[in-house]
């Protein structure tokens, strides 16, 4: 199978009350970034599929994928591959009961610091901002996040 030129990646928006909105520190290809979680749809999932794949396999534990929040609607070319360009899509999501795991205060605090380090932190939903994040659509979406933010319920999804 050829090359494409479009890279697609689905993100989930996780808000807990009274902790803030999950986020992923991770090292890859040498640089530390800040990002929502989630990954790349691979060939022959849909991109709720790919985002509990990514959800399950990242925090090992499940999620329900609710509304969709944004999805790209500018040009962005690969961090990684210039001759690709990125789509990104997110969406709110939820845990499929009580979300446990183990969570850092501080950035990047990984205990190996190598390709594919990985760490989970809420940040409060006071402090969320495009400042937040390294990806430019993760700093679109942390903008659009800024903007509700004076409504926390507006990151639930009830169905």
């Amino acid at each position: 199978m050829g090359k494409f030129p479009f890279i697609i990646r689905v993100y989930g928006i996780y808000h807990e009350v009274g902790k803030g909105i999950l986020v992923s520190d991770e090292l890859v290809h040498g640089k530390y970034i800040t990002k929502f979680p989630g990954g790349g749809l691979e060939f022959g999932e849909g991109t709720r599929e790919c985002l509990q794949r990514e959800m399950m396999e990242e925090t090992g534990h499940e999620f329900t994928v609710g509304e969709h929040f944004y999805t790209t609607d500018f040009f962005v070319a690969s961090a990684f591959d210039t001759t690709s360009q990125v789509v990104s899509v997110y969406y709110l999501m939820q845990p499929v009961g009580e979300f446990k795991m183990e969570l850092s205060q501080d950035k990047f605090d990984f205990k190996i610091h190598e390709h594919g380090a990985q760490s989970f932190r809420f940040i409060p939903l006071e402090e969320i901002g495009s400042e937040s994040f390294t990806l430019i659509i993760d700093r679109k979406v942390g903008e659009l996040c800024f903007e509700r933010k004076m409504n926390p319920d507006s990151f639930r999804d009830e169905k």
